[in-house]
C-alpha cells in the first residue's frame, strides 16, 4: 500500500519548465529602464476623453468580440471540469422492471417453458481508475492549461477591443478635422474667387485668375462629399464594435484637444512575459502540450480500475428488499497494450513534436512582443518631432496666406502667389491633423504592446470601471 501511495504521488512524463527567453535589458528607443510601466494603468486612466471612455465601456459590455471570447472561456472551463472529474470515483445507478414470456430482466429464462414471469432489480455501481502513473493527472493538467489559455485569449480580445475602439474613434476625429479643413479651404478659395471677380469686373484682373480660383474652389469642394462618406463608414465600423446597428456616433473633445499621458514609461522587458495576454496564452498552450507527453506515455502502461456493485434482484417486487435478493460484486481489472503496430509510438512522437512547436511559438511570441514595444516607442518619439515641425510649417503658411492676400489687394503681387500659398496651407493642416492622430494611436499601440490593464483582477473587471467615466 505504501508503494502504491508513493506511485500515486508521481505523474509520468516531464514536468513543465518555461521555455528559455532572453529579454533585452532595455527596449530599443527606451532611454532608461524603469520599474513603472504604462501597462500598470487601467484603460480609463490612459484615455482621457469621457465620450471615448463611454464607448469603450459599451464595447466591453455589449460588443460581440467580448461576448464571443467569454463564451469560449466558458466552454474550456466546462471541459476542464469534465476532465477533472475523471480523477475521482464515478457512481451510478440502474433499475429495471419487466414482464415477459420465457424472459426475465431481458435475459432468456429457461425454467418452465412457456412461463410468463416478472423481474425486478436495482443496484448502485462504483468505478474508479487507479491513477498510479499520473496519466489522468496529466490530462487534468492539460485541460486546465487550455482553460487558462482561453482566459488569456479573452483578456487579449478585451485589450484589442479597447485598442480598436480608441483607434477608430481617433481616426473619426481626424476625419472630422479634415472635413473642417476642406470646408475652410473651399470658403477661402471662394473668397479669392469673389475677389478676382471684382477685380475682373473693374478691368484689373484677367479671366485666367478667376478660372484658376474657381478650379481650386471646386477641387476643394469635391473633397467634402468624399470625406463625409469616409466619416459615415468609420461611424458604422465603430458601431459594429459596440455591438449596435450602424449609425451616427457622438463625439467628445476635438482631435487637437485630446491629451496624452504626461509620462509613458515602458517598464522592464523581462516583465513583459508576465503582462502580455498573448505571451501568457502561448505559455499555457506550451504547458498543455508538455502535459500531453505524459498522457501519451501513460498509454504504454497498464490501466488499473476498481469497481463495485451493490443492489438487489427478485422476480417479485415485494421481495426486492429481503436479504435473499441482495447482490454485490467487487473487483479490479487491468488492461494494457501488447501490440499496436507502432500507433502508441506515433502518438508519443506527435506529442513531443507538439511540445516543440508550442515552445517555439512561445519564444516567437515573446520576440515579436519586444519588437512591437520598441517600434511603438520609436514611432512616438519620431512623431513628436514630426508634429513639432508640421505645427511650425502650418504657422508659416498661415502667415504666408495672410501676407500674400494683403500684397495682392495692394497690387504688389499676382494671383498665382495667393493661390499657391492657399494650396500649400490646407494640405499642411491635413498632414498636421494626421500626425496628431498617429501620435494618439501610437500610444494605443504601445499600451496594447505592453499588455495594458494586466493588473485588473479578472476579465470581468474590464468593463466595470466604465462607470468611472461619468
Amino acid at each position: 500500500m505504501l508503494a502504491l501511495l508513493g506511485l500515486a504521488g508521481c505523474a509520468i512524463g516531464p514536468d513543465y519548465k518555461r521555455p528559455t527567453v532572453q529579454p533585452p535589458f532595455t527596449f530599443r528607443s527606451q532611454a532608461t529602464a524603469s520599474d513603472h510601466s504604462l501597462a500598470d494603468l487601467a484603460w480609463w486612466e490612459v484615455y482621457r476623453d469621457d465620450r471615448l471612455k463611454e464607448l469603450i465601456g459599451v464595447a466591453l459590455a455589449e460588443g460581440f468580440d467580448a461576448r464571443i471570447a467569454a463564451a469560449r472561456v466558458e466552454q474550456f472551463h466546462s471541459i476542464s471540469a469534465e476532465v477533472h472529474g475523471q480523477r475521482f470515483p464515478g457512481a451510478g445507478y440502474v433499475a429495471n422492471a419487466d414482464r415477459g414470456r420465457n424472459a426475465q430482466l431481458g435475459n432468456a429464462y429457461t425454467q418452465g417453458a412457456g412461463a410468463t414471469a416478472s423481474g425486478f432489480d436495482g443496484y448502485l455501481g462504483i468505478a474508479w481508475e487507479l491513477d498510479l502513473w499520473g496519466r489522468v493527472r496529466r490530462l487534468d493538467e492539460a485541460a486546465r492549461a487550455q482553460y487558462l489559455a482561453a482566459e488569456e485569449n479573452r483578456r487579449g480580445v478585451l485589450l484589442s477591443l479597447v485598442s480598436q475602439v480608441a483607434t477608430t474613434y481617433f481616426e473619426l476625429l481626424e476625419l472630422d478635422e479634415e472635413l473642417a479643413i476642406a470646408h475652410r479651404a473651399t470658403e477661402s478659395f471662394n473668397d479669392s474667387l469673389k475677389l478676382f471677380n471684382e477685380r475682373l469686373a473693374g478691368g484689373i484682373a484677367s479671366r485666367l485668375e478667376t478660372s484658376s480660383a474657381e478650379a481650386a474652389a471646386a477641387t476643394s469642394a469635391a473633397r467634402v462629399p468624399a470625406l463625409e462618406s469616409l466619416i459615415a463608414t468609420k461611424e458604422n465600423q465603430l458601431s459594429i464594435l459596440l455591438g449596435r446597428n450602424p449609425g451616427a456616433i457622438t463625439r467628445g473633445a476635438r482631435l487637437a484637444e485630446q491629451t496624452l499621458p504626461p509620462e509613458i514609461p515602458a517598464g522592464l522587458p523581462s516583465e513583459l512575459l508576465e503582462r502580455r495576454p498573448d505571451i501568457r496564452q502561448a505559455e499555457s498552450a506550451a504547458r498543455a502540450a508538455n502535459a500531453g507527453i505524459g498522457v501519451t506515455e501513460g498509454g504504454f502502461l497498464p490501466r488499473i480500475g476498481l469497481s463495485a456493485i451493490f443492489g438487489a434482484v427478485s422476480p417479485q417486487l415485494e421481495n426486492l428488499t429481503t436479504s435473499k435478493a441482495s447482490l454485490w460484486s467487487a473487483g479490479a481489472q487491468m488492461t494494457g497494450p501488447l501490440f499496436q503496430g507502432g500507433g502508441l509510438r506515433g502518438q508519443y512522437a506527435q506529442a513531443k513534436a507538439a511540445w516543440e512547436e508550442a515552445k517555439l511559438r512561445y519564444q516567437q511570441t515573446a520576440l515579436n512582443a519586444f519588437a512591437e514595444v520598441a517600434n511603438a516607442l520609436t514611432q512616438r518619439q519620431k512623431l513628436a518631432e514630426t508634429r513639432s515641425q508640421q505645427e511650425r510649417a502650418v504657422r508659416a503658411y498661415e502667415d504666408a496666406v495672410k501676407y500674400s492676400k494683403e500684397r495682392y489687394t495692394s497690387g504688389n503681387t499676382g494671383y498665382f502667389e495667393l493661390l499657391q500659398t492657399q494650396q500649400l496651407l490646407f494640405p499642411a493642416q491635413v498632414a498636421l491633423a494626421q500626425t496628431r492622430r498617429d501620435e494618439l494611436t501610437t500610444v494605443i499601440q504601445l499600451y496594447k504592446a505592453l499588455g495594458g490593464g494586466w493588473k485588473l483582477p479578472d476579465a470581468a473587471a474590464w468593463n466595470g470601471p466604465s462607470m468611472n467615466s461619468k
